[in-house]
């Protein structure tokens, strides 16, 4: 069953409003996240799957899970291309697992193309991450979580990358990019064009075997964040999905953000 969470009064800035002009407001398909979410909130073992408001026209799949023990520290996490708040690879086991180390999580359903749609086409959908990010961070700090880090995964990651540049931190304590690109052809989706103007802690985390445009990115994004509290962890072995590594993925990030000040 879906729990309605109760709206939120949203301030949008005159920046969001361009880019929102810009791009259609229903570039994602709507119909295929309605699909993911019947499909998805029955095989939900862990954690309590909402209808968020994202605005009067638009409520999203989100899935609340809380900490082993009671915190005011959450983890909002964003998925990659095409899929659902509770994939099975990278999304889930964070969304679970860091709840053993003392985090609530927040997984939510991200803007998404049809399943023709290649990764490329992505790019007018990135204003409309915006005010899915805007309500998420809001009913977080609604359940009394004032300590909130990113954490997205692939084309989640650049979509992260580009609402902190365009939005500022929210707040936001810190991010966690996980095989995150660059070098795309439109603007907003290129995240060479946006890591620059974050400025909260940020871990770049990629595997060694991790898909050819993170790898040959990487040092390009190290010189082009300008930022003293961004770092590269490279994990051996793993690849774009961190397939048979969820241990690995979950000491980087759990190591990383015990270091958060």
């Amino acid at each position: 069953m879906y729990k309605k969470i109760a709206g939120t009064v949203f301030f949008i800035t005159a920046a969001m409003l361009v880019l929102l002009q810009a791009s259609s407001l229903n570039a994602s398909d709507l119909a295929k996240e309605k699909r993911w979410a019947e499909q998805t909130v029955d095989f939900i073992m862990d954690g309590h799957a909402n209808w968020l408001n994202v605005s009067k026209d638009l409520s999203i799949l989100s899935i609340y899970t809380e900490a082993a023990e009671a915190s005011n520290k959450a983890l909002l996490v964003l998925h990659g291309t095409g899929i659902h708040p509770n994939w099975e690879q990278v999304i889930q086991p964070i969304r679970v697992e860091m709840t053993s180390y003392g985090w609530n999580t927040l997984a939510i359903q991200m803007p998404i193309l049809g399943n023709e749609a290649d990764h490329s086409e992505y790019g007018p959908l990135y204003p409309e991450v915006h005010p899915r990010v805007t309500a998420a961070l809001s009913y977080l700090r609604d359940q009394g979580n004032d300590e909130i880090v990113v954490i997205a995964h692939s084309q989640g990651a650049a979509m992260a990358v580009f609402n902190l540049s365009v939005m500022g931190d929210q707040g936001v304590k810190g991010l966690i990019a996980i095989g995150i690109g660059g070098g795309e052809t439109h603007p907003d989706q290129n995240a060479l064009n946006h890591i620059g103007k974050v400025t909260i802690p940020t871990l770049d985390l990629f595997g060694s075997e991790d898909l050819e445009s993170v790898l040959l990115n990487s040092d390009e994004r190290a010189l082009t964040a300008g930022n003293d509290n961004y770092s590269q962890i490279e994990v051996e072995g793993a690849n774009h999905f961190f397939d048979d590594m969820n241990e690995e993925l979950i000491f980087e990030i759990n190591k990383w953000l015990n270091n958060l000040k």
